[in-house]
């Protein structure tokens, strides 16, 4: 039988997770970013799933051949996860498994499923010796994302929707991100055009998510936010950590042009819900 864990008992899975895996499975362990956690026992679980606040995906935990976990874990999600799931408007349900022994088994529990398989990429600065100072772009400015700036009463970017919508996919709240985040924000016409910023955090690893306007694109917008966070990070001993599809060539290079060095490789799978 499957349970749902309380927020204040993910403590109990934190013996369950991968040291060098994921910064996102972390941060929902750890209490700093939303998610749900699903066990095997509610005392003493051995495997687990951990749903991302922001819905981009379902972490597997523990030990991949538990028995008892597994034989439901079919029957859960079609009766549990995805009915909520389609509330919330997902189309599609991304495994992950938090270790590489548990992609065969994945590969086994969803066989008959239309599942694809895709890989990512992990990139982390553990040198920051190695990093170089972020340079500017004319015609563009560069602000941290502040309390000042979030508040009312601060009139000086006419998007802030904008900025409120992306903090908010990954946070509980925008003040949650100020206590424990880190992000800078480029600014062209007192519009924040390109943003980068801890979407996950656990830990002194902050998991970076980015953003860059259509319009605006093709500019080197989102590399010049990254790397304004990334310097912020090496200065306070914080680990950036960004993570990436393979194929999405310009992704991995905003990645090593901004200092980060490829750190592991993992795979995803989908299939629709």
């Amino acid at each position: 039988m499957i349970h749902e864990l309380d927020q204040d008992e993910f403590y109990k899975c934190e013996r369950l997770l991968n040291e060098v895996g994921h910064v996102e499975a972390k941060a929902v362990i750890e209490g700093n970013n939303p998610g749900r956690v699903f066990v095997d026992d509610l005392y003493a679980p051995k495997s687990g799933l951990i749903w991302l606040g922001n819905h981009d995906g379902f972490f597997f935990i523990g030990e991949e051949e538990n028995a008892e976990f597994l034989q439901g874990m079919n029957e859960f999600i079609d009766k549990t996860i995805l009915p909520e799931a389609r509330k919330l408007g997902l189309t599609n349900f991304i495994a992950i498994g938090n270790h590489s022994s548990w992609d065969q088994t994945i590969e086994v529990l969803f066989a008959n499923r239309h599942m694809q398989k895709f890989d990512q990429n992990v990139y982390r600065l553990d040198h920051p010796l190695a990093y170089h100072q972020p340079t500017n772009i004319p015609e563009y400015e560069v602000i941290k994302i502040s309390g000042d700036l979030l508040s009312d009463q601060n009139n000086s970017i006419k998007n802030k929707s904008f900025l409120w919508s992306k903090l908010t996919e990954f946070w509980a709240s925008p003040h949650d991100f100020l206590a424990k985040g880190i992000g800078y924000g480029v600014v062209n016409h007192h519009q924040i055009v390109s943003l980068c910023f801890s979407g996950f955090v656990a830990g002194n690893v902050h998991g970076l998510d980015m953003e860059t306007m259509e319009e605006h694109r093709g500019k080197k917008l989102g590399q010049l936010a990254a790397s304004w966070v990334v310097n912020d990070c090496v200065s306070q001993g914080m680990i950036p950590y960004w993570d990436c599809e393979e194929a999405n060539q310009p992704s991995n290079a905003i990645a090593r042009k901004v200092g980060l060095e490829k750190s592991f490789s993992y795979h995803v799978y989908l299939f629709p819900i």
